[in-house]
């Protein structure tokens, strides 16, 4: 694999296809607002509420945040996201229903209690949390506690994602985010006290000074919590982009080969706890509803990762949220600044995104079925696309002799075997049809 450049190649992680940096401004408010008009009566539609802000800025992480000490700027910016739901329930159609409903950040757990109140009576205007509707939040131990436990809970919360990265305190020092595991243990007892009882933790790999010592600790300490899934991200080195990853020391990052041997130190001890594989970096339970979706084949991706919620439709609320239709994607105003100065001019915040054309749908889908299932059926994308039998036989036999000896071609299907998953995300990058962006991306491993 490393003579395929497995260690130095840099490629998308795929949450999306086309990805992000190939999204444009030609995608507006006016767009928006046409497929909000064209979502089915009856549909199932999933909801993101971003919160961009954080008490404190962790210098590993590149998501779009911004450190603040007081309330004030988090009241400020929840009065413009109650004014954007009251837009959009306006420009609804009838007959829809929450499917699923996500606040993530940022720090989401830094609203008081009655913010959290507010912000939940503002989407139920627009589409009522109901018993079904699968409502998880981003937790951060730090700042959280049982008052504003008890409002996400009052609101319908009932699933909780929890941050982790590492638990050695030396790393966490590097990385600017202290979390003990006391404290981890502590709030998780708290949210399943609470009767909230499916949890989501993230671990990363590839931080400065890890070691397979060290990561085996600290996945040895995430299995005695009983996580229901697990999300073993890989470290992006990004400091070009995002800035605060400068403090962190390059020359302490592991090598290409070592981050590989810290994954698979990782994985194996999850596997061995009997959690299942799910795509190139999740792990559930056999019960939980990702293992299910994968068993079943409804395993999807999105920006969150992988998932099992298969609804069309994904708006999302917020600073730099993205949403998906089944006609392409639009983002918002990144700055907390711009986003809001559309919101109180009576517009959506779009402002970038891209109107699929083309073979985007066929790809997307390749892409996606690679990244879940590591397989192309070629009936499913016969049946689901336009290309001849021998347009896609052209296609599958390309990539198939761009990794020699790596992948299984049948007359059924194109498959990724075990021994070369590490290469998944290189893989599917034979399939996007679309430039490198020069921005960079992440390591393949």
């Amino acid at each position: 694999m490393a003579n395929l450049g497995l260690f130095d190649a840099r490629v998308p992680r795929y949450t999306s296809y086309p990805t992000s940096p190939h999204f444009n401004a030609a995608t507006g408010p006016a767009q928006f607002a046409s497929w909000l008009s064209e979502i089915p009566a009856g549909t199932g539609v999933s909801l993101y509420v971003h919160v961009p802000f954080c008490r404190r800025l962790c210098w590993f992480c590149a998501c779009r945040t911004q450190g603040t000490q007081s309330d004030a700027p988090v009241r400020a910016y929840l009065e413009t996201l109650k004014t954007d739901l009251a837009h959009l329930r306006g420009a609804l159609p009838q007959g829809l229903h929450l499917a699923r409903l996500h606040w993530g950040g940022g720090t989401p757990t830094l609203m008081t209690p009655d913010m959290i109140s507010d912000l939940a009576e503002a989407i139920n205007a627009v589409l009522p949390i109901t018993q079904e509707t699968e409502f998880s939040v981003e937790i951060d131990p730090n700042e959280i506690d049982a008052p504003r436990l008890a409002a996400l809970k009052a609101a319908g919360m009932n699933r909780a994602s929890i941050g982790i990265q590492d638990f050695d305190p030396s790393i966490q020092e590097v990385i600017g985010r202290r979390q003990s595991f006391d404290l981890t243990r502590d709030t998780i007892d708290m949210i399943r006290d609470l009767g909230v009882h499916s949890l989501n933790a993230d671990i990363l790999y590839g931080l400065p000074h890890q070691t397979r010592t060290k990561i085996t600790d600290s996945v040895q300490k995430l299995l005695s919590l009983s996580p229901d899934r697990v999300a073993l991200y890989g470290y992006a080195h990004v400091p070009w982009m995002a800035r605060r990853q400068s403090m962190l020391p390059s020359d302490a990052l592991p090598t290409p080969q070592e981050r590989l041997n810290l994954f698979d130190t990782a994985r194996r001890l999850l596997v061995w706890d009997n959690y299942t594989e799910i795509g190139i970096d999740h792990f559930a339970q056999p019960s939980d509803g990702l293992a299910i979706a994968a068993r079943t084949g409804h395993l999807r991706r999105n920006f969150q990762g992988y998932t099992d919620d298969t609804s069309d439709v994904l708006i999302g609320v917020g600073a730099s949220a993205i949403s998906k239709f089944p006609g392409g994607y639009a983002q918002n105003a990144p700055a907390t600044s711009a986003y809001t100065a559309a919101v109180r001019d009576g517009q959506f915040a779009t402002a970038r995104g891209h109107v699929f054309s083309g073979e985007d749908r066929m790809r997307a889908r390749m892409i996606e079925a690679l990244m879940c299932d590591f397989r192309i059926d070629r009936a499913d994308i016969l049946r689901d696309h336009d290309i001849t039998p021998q347009g896609l036989s052209a296609m599958l036999e390309g990539v198939a002799d761009a990794f020699p000896r790596m992948l299984t071609l049948t007359e059924d299907a194109l498959f990724i075997p075990p021994e070369a998953r590490a290469m998944t995300r290189m893989i599917a990058r034979a399939f996007d049809a679309y430039e490198l962006s020069k921005a960079g991306h992440s390591s393949a491993i």
